[in-house]
């Protein structure tokens, strides 16, 4: 394990907020040199501790407006049904997130979707289209309060 002293946690807190800093400002607001903020984060890359930079859509962008989360109950946990449930889950885009859970449910999916009738056909799909699931239970998001540690409400602060 890589060790992580205060100058790396800040780096990893900062670029979590804003991937898109520069290690010019990232110097600026840590208190090191630009090319000291270079290597760290570079070795934070290579030690897998920082796994991506990307761009966060919001789901109305790419047509995906409505989102839901499923609780999923498999009827047994045999090897089969196990790996029959998580190849479902890789090759189904509208799963966005997927965790597995403790309590009454298996896993909590997070998905997106485009309308009700897409909602409904993803849950149709799950409960019949794969042996392994005994139960779903599904509430739609009404509102994003707070995601990926950002507060979504407008007029709330954001960073």
């Amino acid at each position: 394990m890589t060790h992580v002293d205060d100058y790396d946690l800040k780096i990893l807190t900062l670029l979590q907020s804003n991937g898109r800093l520069t290690n010019q400002e990232l110097s600026d607001l840590v208190g090191l040199s630009a090319s000291q903020c270079s290597r760290r984060r570079i070795n934070l890359e290579q030690a897998n501790l920082i796994l991506g930079y990307h761009a966060r859509l919001s789901p109305d962008a790419i047509g995906l407006g409505m989102v839901g989360l499923i609780e999923v109950r498999l009827i047994n946990h045999t090897a089969e049904y196990v790996e029959s449930f998580h190849r479902m889950v890789e090759q189904e885009q509208a799963i966005v997130d997927a965790y597995k859970t403790t309590g009454d449910a298996d896993y909590l999916l997070k998905v997106a979707v485009a309308d009700l009738n897409s909602l409904s056909a993803l849950i149709s799909q799950l409960v019949a289209g794969h042996q392994s699931v005994s139960h779903v239970k599904t509430s739609v998001v009404l509102g994003r309060m707070k995601e990926n540690g950002l507060m979504m409400i407008p007029g709330e602060k954001t960073r």
